[in-house]
């Protein structure tokens, strides 16, 4: 049994890996002053009931998401795969390492680990000046289930395009960006869940995301009471594609917060 122990769950981004608005671009979404129409590089931040505060990816805005969402602690980081937009935030760490005093604990499946590595290998010569000059990490590969607190956090394979990534499960709510296609292992591993935030990028076909419509009919064999697409590319917009979603669909918003019991 997975227990919920958090209370909220915060988007600090729901964009695609471009962000919108796009640079160069003048379409209706680009240059939409609805603020939900403004998306950053996906990301999520998840307080949780022990104090503890957990972030999912490092995108490239992390600065001005923690800044909007005044993010003063971070306890703890879950990587969902290595692509761009994210890692590349990553040297943001060093200022929770200066404010905590502490080294970052950082969660991902080994493949992901290696990654960061090599992008950043500077971070992890043994004379880099840690917390100061670069972040200072501990990785901790994903090899199943582990505790944060008095938080489960069970991982979950999903497939974007040609990469094997993790989405992750903490109780009640599941967080599956990035993804087009979604295992029957994985499938199992999400029953039960109410609250769903899901890839979403457009509605034409695309290589490695789910449609609208593929990600509508993920959602309901998820059966998640309330579901929030994510990972929005500039072809949705906001107010229009929420009045045609089914009930209890909806696209999420950078400074979305969800409230849990």
């Amino acid at each position: 049994m997975l227990h919920s122990s958090f209370v909220r769950v915060r988007f600090l981004g729901t964009g695609t890996s471009h962000g919108v608005p796009m640079i160069g671009c003048d379409c209706a979404v680009c240059r939409s002053t609805d603020a939900r129409d403004k998306r950053s590089r996906p990301s999520i931040v998840i307080d949780c009931d022990d104090g503890l505060t957990v972030l999912v990816d490092t995108t490239p805005d992390l600065r001005t998401q923690a800044l909007r969402e005044d993010l003063r602690r971070v306890d703890a980081i879950l990587f969902t795969h290595a692509h761009a937009d994210h890692v590349m935030g990553l040297d943001e760490v060093r200022r929770y390492n200066m404010l905590t005093k502490t080294a970052m604990p950082v969660f991902a499946d080994a493949s992901t680990l290696g990654d960061i590595r090599r992008t950043f290998a500077y971070v992890f010569e043994s004379r880099a000046p840690k917390g100061g000059g670069v972040p200072d990490l501990r990785l901790f590969p994903i090899a199943g289930a582990f505790c944060l607190g008095r938080q489960v956090v069970q991982p979950v394979p999903i497939q974007h395009g040609p990469w094997n990534i993790l989405g992750f499960r903490l109780g009640a709510f599941a967080y599956l960006t990035d993804c087009n296609g979604i295992p029957d292992a994985s499938l199992e591993l999400l029953k039960g869940v109410e609250y769903l935030a899901l890839d979403a990028l457009r509605r034409r076909p695309h290589p490695t995301h789910f449609t609208v419509d593929e990600a509508i009919v993920m959602a309901r064999r998820i059966g998640a009471r309330q579901t929030w697409f994510t990972h929005i590319a500039h072809d949705l917009p906001h107010a229009e594609t929420c009045a045609a979603l089914p009930e209890g669909m909806a696209l999420a918003h950078d400074g979305l917060a969800i409230e849990m019991a």
